[in-house]
């Protein structure tokens, strides 16, 4: 299974970019997919993620009303829109898949609930 992110770049503050995250491998299926970002020196922080059973989202505070998170579950296929990107959202973004159970946002902002990642597109704000 290969999780293929792409979509970073360098943007202005206020400014958006679209984050995409195609899942490829034999038989592949999940319970859910997510995003997560990392900057150098801290550890991977959990932004947002989509359950496919329900649709339901779940969002870190600070990127709620600004990100928003989309897929389709037939094509193993998730998406972040970013908007109103600020400087502090600068780091590297990984998508990761899902396939066990999780109750709600307690656990998929876990980085251990995930079991496979993409290799991560960098997201560069400008002031």
């Amino acid at each position: 299974v290969q999780l293929q992110a792409s979509g970073g770049g360098l943007v202005q503050a206020g400014g958006s970019l679209r984050l995409s995250c195609a899942a490829s491998g034999r038989t592949f299926s999940s319970s859910a997919m997510g995003w997560f970002r990392q900057v150098p020196g801290k550890e991977r922080e959990f932004v947002a993620a989509i359950n496919w059973s329900g649709g339901s989202t779940f969002y870190l505070d600070s990127v709620k009303g600004r990100f928003t998170i989309s897929g389709d579950n037939n094509k193993n296929t998730v998406y972040l829109q970013m908007n109103s990107l600020k400087p502090e959202d600068t780091a590297v973004y990984y998508c990761a898949a899902d396939q066990r159970y999780c109750s709600g946002y307690g656990c998929y902002r876990m980085v251990y609930q995930y079991d496979y990642w993409g290799q991560g597109t960098q997201v560069t704000v400008s002031s």
